[in-house]
């Protein structure tokens, strides 16, 4: 069986075959024009398969992407990166992972092993506000996009934070929660500065007091939960909501709630953030913001293929939106 080439497609569509190569591109965003339509009805009509091998030996890349996360181990991180894989494997590109943790050294490390086995380019969900890293790529002018997190600088493909934490906080207002409380995760990543942003947003539209003692920075992790909610619930008795920043944040604030004595929802309401596998399999499931993470792997994906072009974006971003989704372990102050 013949191969259909790119010269078959430019020949039945009526343009030059440059045209096609570049309509048919997957690295670049794709175009909705007459002549781009025109093209891609010839390719499928024709059967057009793009060989993605012989694609990245005449541009002289691997048709690879790096990942770099803080660890695997991290739900959040996990269901990004697998979105990242599934996206660019329909792209025909291969997606590789390395973990960092959260030393900057070993951030550096991880990145220069990606980078000597030749990636065209970085996705990094490890920047802190205060990462030298994304500088230190833009200065070496390495082709790399911050997914989640966002430097304000480097090209980000990141979820809407601040609306997330505004849409969580404004749920738990219409609830009838006054006495909100937020664990907003660590202070250093954007993440937790915008949904802090949003709480205080949607605190101060309501005319609401968010007093200090129910605002409290820690890890993101579980342990870090337990321990920070387990403090607030015991400081401040009269909390009746408590927004976290993610779902292990709130899987704490549940597991302390429940060492004070105090049920979910009955006496205490909690919203968590991501809509991680686990919040709809808990005996009380969670009320929580969804993220889109395949947009946000999209987003990345198509802002590496700009830079290759030599087309950012200005300003070179993608901001995914949210969804509030309503489950059992936030009701109404009322009941």
């Amino acid at each position: 069986m013949k191969t259909v080439t790119l010269k078959d497609v430019a020949a039945a569509a009526g343009v030059s075959t440059s045209t096609v190569s570049r309509i048919l591109d997957e690295r670049l965003p794709p175009s909705h024009t007459a002549t781009a339509e025109r093209v891609r009805q010839a390719a499928a009509r024709l059967g057009y398969r793009r060989d993605a091998a012989a694609s990245a030996l005449r541009r002289g890349d691997t048709g690879t992407v790096g990942v770099l996360v803080p660890r695997l181990s991290d739900t959040v991180m996990a269901l990004l990166f697998e979105a990242i894989y599934a996206e660019a494997a329909s792209r025909g590109l291969f997606a590789l992972v390395s973990v960092c943790g959260d030393d900057s050294a070993a951030e550096s490390h991880a990145v220069d092993s990606l980078l000597a086995r030749r990636v065209d380019g970085l996705v990094l969900a490890t920047a802190r506000l205060d990462d030298p890293l994304p500088n230190s790529l833009r200065e070496r002018g390495v082709p790399h996009v911050l997914a989640l997190r966002t430097d304000g600088v480097s090209p980000s493909s990141v979820c809407d934070d601040e609306l997330g934490g505004y849409l969580a906080t404004r749920h738990l207002i219409d609830l009838g929660h006054t006495a909100i409380a937020v664990l907003p995760g660590p202070d250093f990543t954007s993440t937790a500065k915008q949904r802090l942003a949003g709480y205080h947003r949607a605190m101060a539209e309501a005319g609401l007091e968010a007093p200090a003692e129910r605002v409290r920075h820690c890890g993101f992790g579980y342990a870090a939960g337990l321990r920070t909610a387990s403090g607030m619930l015991a400081g401040s008795p009269d909390t009746t909501a408590v927004f976290a920043a993610n779902d292990n944040l709130a899987l704490g604030a549940l597991a302390a709630a429940n060492a004070l004595g105090r049920a979910v929802p009955g006496d205490l309401s909690v919203v968590g953030y991501n809509d991680t596998p686990l919040a709809t399999q808990l005996a009380v499931p969670l009320t929580t913001v969804r993220v889109p993470f395949d947009l946000i792997a999209a987003g990345a994906l198509d802002l590496l293929a700009a830079q290759a072009a030599g087309t950012g974006e200005q300003p070179p971003s993608r901001v995914a939106v949210p969804t509030l989704i309503p489950r059992r372990s936030a009701v109404s102050r009322e009941r």
